[in-house]
């Protein structure tokens, strides 16, 4: 994360602001609707960033979701995965 951010920042200061406005926008609706990302061949829901080559990968547990990865677009479809 902080490496996309100073990526962004270092293009423009408000588009570094930009990817975290829309960072904690896809947290807030993964949080609230879970239930509207599709699955990732991985088995966890994926949640895509808007305006940015980001996705972040979770999934659901009984008190909400946890977030397992944010990654690039482009990145290892593997990158991640073995988290827990």
């Amino acid at each position: 994360m902080a490496i996309a951010i100073r990526h962004y920042d270092s293009i423009s200061d408000s588009l570094g602001d930009d990817f975290w406005t829309k960072f904690e926008q896809i947290c807030f609706l993964v949080d609230a609707h879970p239930e509207r990302f599709h699955f990732d061949p991985s088995g966890w829901r994926r949640a895509p960033l808007e305006k940015f080559p980001y996705h972040l990968l979770f999934y659901e547990e009984l008190d909400g979701v946890r977030i397992m990865t944010l990654r690039h677009d482009r990145r290892n479809p593997r990158f991640g995965l073995r988290r827990k």
